[in-house]
């Protein structure tokens, strides 16, 4: 099929989960639709699928998806397709959407990577998903990686002339910066979820509460709530405060020091790039896309699962005031200069003329220095 302009702009589809069970690619179509200029049209196919497991969770889902995918040849074809995908079922399921896309409609293609897992889909062992990878990786005609280093991981999959870097990205405008460290407060935001390593910050915080006063802050909800709960029962200083509202949670951040998130599996975390604008030193694991945003200049790192080396980091933190100041300062700089949507804005936008074969009017023209690149930049 030819493209057909009738307006003046680029008419994007938008494929992935954007209504609920999405998380930070719910939230990040969200973001996406919400700061795009109104030349860029886009519309959702949304594509979520119920969470769960057990063998009803299983049909179910499988029943959601086939109800998503079988209509969705026979929808009004877009200049540009923007398929978000992440690792396994999420992978499986978005090869339709890219097959349709690229040999049906004959449309440009953006695959944009998610996931905290994509790497070990990757390096899958069974030759039947590593031929749909291929074959989806052939189809699409730009790669999205989050950071270098997935953009790196990537492209001994495909060519690197396909792959480009686009940084997760945050509102700056909606976040404060307070940069206290009157008293240093840390701070922990996320799912309740072994993964992100509930079970680690409790045991290191707990160490710390044996030695001198703490103030941390603990919110959101999960499997292992019971753990921070617990712990703020046993140690003054240490608030449990369960799910919070978007509001709250930026309220949480801004007071805070030190965020802590010591993940055993990540992209590039939005809930990092947050508390990075918000004005918080950073200390997390060096997992994924992590060490891409933080480094000795804004935070510290430790590997997955060792509570005192945790306890360590956050111990040496609290004793040096200057230094948890300064690396709040560079974080919040890192933010604004690299992961503000207004520039993710401009690269998208340039990314999506580029591919409509159009490019825009003297109106609609991003800036000379957004074009999308895929040149390796530090974060």
């Amino acid at each position: 099929m030819s493209s057909t302009r009738t307006e003046a702009g680029v008419e994007v589809l938008v494929v992935g989960p954007s209504r609920s069970g999405g998380g930070g690619v719910n939230r990040y179509i969200a973001e996406q639709r919400r700061h795009l200029p109104d030349h860029v049209r886009t519309r959702v196919y949304s594509v979520a699928v119920p969470p769960g497991d057990g063998l009803a969770r299983f049909a179910l889902a499988v029943l959601v998806a086939l109800r998503q995918m079988l209509p969705f040849p026979f929808r009004r074809p877009p200049d540009v397709v923007h398929v978000h995908t992440s690792h396994w079922h999420s992978f499986y399921q978005s090869s339709w959407y890219v097959f349709v896309a690229a040999f049906v409609w004959r449309r440009p293609v953006v695959l944009h990577v998610h996931g905290s897992s994509f790497d070990e889909f990757l390096e899958t062992d069974s030759r039947l998903v590593r031929a749909l990878q291929n074959a989806v990786f052939d189809a699409s005609d730009v790669v999205v990686a989050l950071s270098d280093g997935w953009a790196e991981l990537i492209e001994r999959r495909v060519d690197s002339r396909k792959v480009t870097v686009l940084h997760n990205a945050v509102d700056v405008a909606e976040y404060e910066s307070s940069f206290s460290t009157s008293p240093i407060r840390l701070s922990f935001v996320s799912n309740h979820v072994e993964r992100k390593g509930v079970e680690e910050l409790v045991a290191a915080i707990d160490r710390l509460a044996e030695e001198r006063p703490v103030d941390v802050v603990i919110a959101g909800k999960g499997p292992e709530s019971n753990l921070a709960a617990d712990l703020a029962d046993e140690r003054p200083g240490v608030e449990y405060v369960g799910f919070v509202s978007e509001e709250r949670k930026r309220e949480i951040l801004a007071e805070s020091s030190v965020y802590v998130l010591p993940t055993y599996a990540e992209g590039v975390p939005i809930a990092i790039l947050e508390a990075m604008t918000a004005g918080n030193a950073i200390v997390s694991t060096a997992v994924g896309g992590i060490p891409s945003v933080v480094d000795d200049r804004n935070g510290v790192l430790v590997e997955p699962g060792d509570a005192d080396a945790l306890a360590d980091a956050l111990r040496t933190l609290l004793g040096d005031p200057d230094r948890v100041e300064s690396m709040a300062r560079a974080s919040s700089r890192r933010a604004e200069r690299s992961h503000s949507w207004d520039r993710v804005t401009e690269e998208l936008v340039a990314l999506y003329y580029s591919l409509a074969g159009t490019p825009p009017s003297d109106a609609e023209s991003p800036p000379s220095d957004s074009e999308p690149s895929t040149t390796r930049s530090e974060a």
